[in-house]
């Protein structure tokens, strides 16, 4: 059901995300993700789920990977539109120490893709080498 368009689109979506986590461009990342989004995660067994807006303000208080001059480690793992107007992207970011894997939901919502929804696992790690 995709078409190269759609694919492209996805594609832009995601590195305005990943340039916005890099850099720590929290308006950046808002403009992509849509303003009921939230994220989820598992902590100690429990299920935890931050407010868009909140992790928002999480990401303009830390100082950025490109402020700390660390290398970047974005890796699109998966895109899968299964709908014309919903996507699954599996990634993989840092903000070392901390790697993730992120599930990203998106829709297509007045002709522009947006992140939805985004489920995601932490590994922290001792070296930022990736």
């Amino acid at each position: 059901m995709s078409n190269a368009n759609d694919h492209a689109a996805i594609s832009a979506c995601i590195t305005t995300y990943l340039d916005g986590l890099y850099e720590g461009d929290a308006d950046k990342i808002a403009s992509v993700f849509q303003p009921t989004a939230a994220l989820t995660y598992e902590e100690l067994g429990a299920v935890r789920i931050i407010p868009r807006d909140e992790w928002l303000r999480a990401v303009r208080d830390r100082p950025s990977p490109l402020a700390q001059r660390l290398p970047r480690h974005d890796r699109v793992l998966q895109i899968d539109q299964s709908a014309p107007g919903t996507a699954f992207v599996k990634l993989k970011c840092a903000v070392p120490p901390r790697y993730f894997t992120d599930y990203l939901s998106m829709l297509k919502i007045d002709g522009q893709w947006q992140i939805v929804q985004k489920v995601y696992a932490i590994e922290v790690r001792e070296s930022q080498d990736g």
